[in-house]
């Protein structure tokens, strides 16, 4: 004779909450987890001409709030790269494939492959004295590629230098150059963008199923 066992049914409402706690757990790490695909990190410059680091004093140079976006659309070169609160040695990235060049010419500067031109339109070119020096993360640039097509990496750090001057020199502005970058990577801008790399509630909600 063939004994039919039911089911216990603590065992089934045991699995029944199993599975349920597994799923609200998977939820939550969707919700904590959600990344819109927001770019934004950071590198630092310097720029000097003949011995006098360029300041970049001027409203011109820096943009507010207004700039940033909270959609992955980019809809003015502004928006892709650009400097913020007046602190002239940080760039804030928010873009793929971002370059060196692009930076510049959003503020009004070009660097070329052996001159600068400002936002002024004084250019100074290489002579037999003048020479244009670059240097980025610690390696020198110089008299080889340009870096108007060169992608801006997070962290890094670039010296632009013009004028009749020595190596030592050159050390001394490249050490000038700061290196917080890695501090605003994982720090909130303190009045700019704040928010923009970050979902809404309502789109990590969405974004559950």
């Amino acid at each position: 004779m063939t004994i039919i066992r039911k089911p216990n049914k603590s065992i089934i409402s045991a699995g029944i909450i199993g599975i349920l706690l597994g799923v609200v757990a998977l939820l939550l790490i969707r919700f904590a987890t959600y990344n819109p695909g927001f770019v934004h990190y950071h590198a630092n410059f310097a720029v000097y001409i003949n011995g006098q680091q360029e300041q970049f004093k001027g409203p011109q140079f820096y943009e507010e709030v207004g700039i940033c976006s909270t959609s992955n659309a980019i809809t003015i070169p502004q928006q892709r790269v650009h400097m913020h609160d007046n602190i002239n040695s940080v760039v804030h990235i928010h873009d793929h494939a971002v370059t060196w060049g692009q930076f510049f010419e959003n503020l009004g500067w070009y660097v070329g492959p052996n001159f600068i031109e400002n936002d002024k339109g004084t250019i100074y070119i290489e002579n037999g004295q003048n020479k244009l020096n670059i240097i980025i993360n610690g390696q020198d640039y110089t008299d080889l590629t340009p870096i108007t097509n060169m992608v801006i990496k997070d962290r890094s750090r670039l010296l632009v230098s013009f004028g009749n001057i020595d190596s030592t020199t050159i050390h001394k502005e490249y050490n000038s150059v700061p290196a917080t970058a890695g501090y605003n990577d994982t720090h909130k801008d303190p009045s700019s963008c704040s928010g923009e790399d970050s979902a809404t509630v309502s789109e990590r909600l969405h974004h559950l199923f």
